[in-house]
């Protein structure tokens, strides 16, 4: 009779955190080039039409504003908002489906990965579209003489950050969502009155004196502020505070939305 082949102990290294995130980064990015034409063209549009418009149309009625014609203070008040609109989509509805609907997060957790390599995978990725959304409103303007610093060339890194930052609130506001339709009420509710109230289409100085407080809270109003400072090249005190809203928000949000999603995602 044959022994048994004696049995060996094999040991395995998980990948690592670079590994990982970027396996998450890369499934997003393939699932979204596959469809590049339809995905990739509208950012590139959209603030052609937003320009034409809004800028040119109210252009002629509101004049100079700190310094600048209306319409090259709108040009580098656009910037920011798509980074915000593509992450809040993609980490609200994306990330629900999903978890919800496609189960992908069963598979792939079932693989090397833990579940918060899930979401900061999902975050970095919102933070490259928010760069790549940034950088083509960015081409667009660019030609037409709307921003005339060199240092605007790095307003797509605000993108970035903006990218970042709606990306770890999309996924905070996600966590409690238990019906898709419920997004209607963030959107309908936050996204679309921020996008208003954030000193993108007119400076928060024409604001009510008891509206400013509250739009200093949104998060758009310190994306907005960042990006401008790049394509103005006039950095401040306030500048930095915004950075730093910004980095600390990204921080405890993403903290906040990580620790729910984890319970949900595994119970």
């Amino acid at each position: 009779m044959n022994n048994p082949a004696p049995m060996r102990n094999v040991l395995s290294e998980p990948p690592s955190l670079f590994v990982r995130l970027f396996s998450v980064w890369y499934r997003h990015y393939r699932v979204y080039t596959r469809n590049l034409i339809s995905n990739g063209f509208p950012p590139f549009l959209e603030p052609l039409f937003f320009l034409a418009g809004v800028g040119l149309g109210l252009g002629q009625f509101v004049g100079v504003i700190d310094g600048a014609p209306y319409v090259v203070f709108l040009a580098s008040g656009i910037i920011a908002p798509p980074a915000m609109f593509t992450a809040s989509f993609e980490c609200t509805y994306g990330t629900f489906i999903r978890l919800e609907f496609d189960r992908v997060y069963d598979g792939m957790i079932s693989a090397s990965l833990t579940s918060r390599d899930l979401f900061v995978g999902e975050m970095l990725f919102c933070a490259t579209k928010g760069l790549f959304y940034s950088a083509a409103v960015l081409c667009v303007i660019y030609p037409f003489g709307l921003i005339a610093s060199p240092m605007g060339f790095l307003a797509p890194v605000g993108g970035f950050f903006t990218g970042l930052m709606f990306a770890a609130l999309g996924l905070y506001i996600t966590s409690f969502v238990k019906n898709i339709n419920h997004f209607n009420f963030y959107f309908t509710g936050l996204i679309t009155p921020m996008f208003f109230f954030s000193g993108v289409v007119f400076p928060l100085s024409s604001l009510p004196a008891y509206i400013r407080p509250v739009a200093e809270i949104f998060p758009l109003t310190h994306a907005a502020r960042l990006i401008r400072a790049f394509c103005f090249n006039r950095f401040d005190l306030l500048t930095v505070v915004s950075l730093i809203y910004m980095l600390v928000f990204t921080i405890m949000v993403g903290f906040l939305a990580i620790r729910r999603l984890e319970k949900r995602i595994i119970l």
